[in-house]
């Protein structure tokens, strides 16, 4: 899940209440003499947190994030994975946008480079008319959803006010990334130890999937031979065959509507789920009880998918590592600003 996990617009489903819950805390932020290293005292986040140091921040990530899309829809599934797999280990705090770090970890290759660029071209963009107030941190939680709801998803807000961390995650913590052959139980576990403990929170984010690609080398064999092979299956077998090339050879996780964000994954994941021709770990889903009645409510109602989809991608943008409190506002998202940078101080 972790490594291919990419991450009919949806009227009404602003989360308001989730995010006024967290928007309720005191934030303030303290400034390290010398340079933009800042520690949050409290480590609250809110949506309202660069209200009045950069009321435009909104308009500005989301203009982008279109324009971006416009040029290559796929950068949705890019931004998806993006979010996920900077989250997942320590929290969101950009730390994967770091050069010579976790983006080099084997969990992590595959990366979209067109993805990382976006981010930092937002953050110089934003700024340009905001000075160095928002963190990459805060653009990567933004665009990612932004993407989503440009790509037919579910609109919901995100409360801000991350810092940029001062080092890349542990490799330890990278590899806790499930992987797409991962099973039931560790899927359960890894998400449960990010602090995701709630199984509708991972079958939903692995319906981040619907606009994502995987390597054929992700599946087993598959039978493409017969007169009753379903349409699915035959593609999968065309475009993963020996004679298609190497198992490097990508191919969409959903057939029907791959750059669309919708339920229509578990749609397919239901009729296929014993067919191989599914990622690993989501057919472990579709079949285990304690998560294939999640899998089976999402395909049959695509509002619920969506609801849960908005409930879970603002746990993910929440989860806080140990150093959380501790960070600076980068002004490139690959380095660490050099010492002795100018002040600057955020409400």
């Amino acid at each position: 899940m972790g490594g291919v996990l990419l991450l009919h617009a949806a009227a009404g489903l602003l989360l308001l209440a989730a995010a006024a819950a967290v928007s309720a805390r005191p934030v303030s932020t303290l400034l390290a003499a010398g340079n933009e290293t800042k520690t949050s005292s409290n480590g609250g986040l809110s949506v309202y947190f660069h209200l009045d140091s950069c009321p435009q921040l909104e308009t500005i990530v989301r203009s982008n994030v279109d324009a971006a899309l416009r040029q290559n829809v796929r950068l949705t599934a890019g931004l998806l994975r993006l979010f996920f797999h900077d989250c997942f280990p320590q929290g969101c705090d950009a730390s994967i946008l770091l050069d010579n770090g976790e983006r080099n970890l084997a969990p992590n290759v595959g990366l979209q480079q067109e993805v990382l660029q976006l981010i930092d071209d937002i953050r110089a963009n934003v700024h340009a008319q905001c000075g160095p107030t928002v963190s990459c941190a805060d653009i990567t939680v933004l665009a990612t959803r932004d993407a989503v709801n440009l790509a037919g998803g579910p609109a919901f807000t995100v409360p801000l006010g991350r810092l940029d961390s001062l080092a890349p995650a542990s490799d330890n913590d990278v590899f806790k990334l499930p992987p797409p052959t991962a099973t039931v139980d560790e899927l359960l576990s890894a998400f449960t130890n990010a602090g995701l403990a709630d199984p509708a929170d991972l079958v939903s984010l692995s319906g981040a999937h619907t606009v994502g690609k995987a390597r054929c080398s992700a599946f087993g064999a598959v039978d493409g031979q017969g007169a009753d092979v379903d349409m699915i299956t035959k593609c999968v077998t065309e475009t993963c065959s020996a004679a298609s090339g190497s198992g490097d050879r990508l191919r969409d996780l959903d057939f029907l509507t791959p750059t669309a964000l919708d339920n229509l994954y578990f749609v397919e994941l239901t009729l296929n789920k014993n067919k191989g021709v599914m990622l690993p770990s989501d057919q472990g889903l579709a079949t285990d009880p304690r998560t294939s009645w999640l899998v089976q409510g999402f395909a049959d109602n695509h509002w619920w998918f969506f609801d849960q989809f908005s409930t879970s991608m603002i746990k993910m943008s929440q989860l806080r590592g140990p150093q959380a409190n501790l960070g600076e506002v980068r002004r490139s998202c690959s380095t660490r600003n050099p010492s002795g940078g100018l002040p600057v101080a955020t409400a």
